[in-house]
């Protein structure tokens, strides 16, 4: 079955080691969106960039980085995107949410 509609992309840009009470953010954020019954959750791992405070972090071969950039990215409709957004408003203490609008087309078997 496929369909089809408006979406809105969320992105969450966090440094890996971004913790709440001893667990990763990125986890407790795919966490709750399953919880939420979004569409899906991916959770990308930057080899290198750097946030608010420009400090640079990087995965070099002399040099493994445990603080390395992610980046999580949610699609669904705005109504289900917005369920999301107070827990984020609540557990983000750094780091940058964006949302754009996306034509969406959702392939499942039924």
């Amino acid at each position: 079955m496929i369909t089809s509609g408006q979406g809105i992309r969320l992105k969450i840009y966090l440094d890996e080691n971004n913790t709440v009470k001893g667990k990763s953010l990125y986890e407790l954020i795919v966490l709750k969106a399953r919880e939420l019954n979004l569409n899906g959750a991916t959770v990308s791992r930057g080899i290198m960039g750097f946030g608010a405070h420009t400090d640079i972090h990087s995965a070099k071969i002399l040099r493994l980085s445990e603080d390395l950039p992610v980046i999580i990215e949610l699609v669904d409709k705005e109504e289900n995107i917005r369920k999301i957004m107070p827990y984020l408003e609540e557990m983000i203490d750094e780091g940058l949410v964006t949302t754009e609008q996306v034509k969406m087309r959702i392939f499942r078997k039924d």
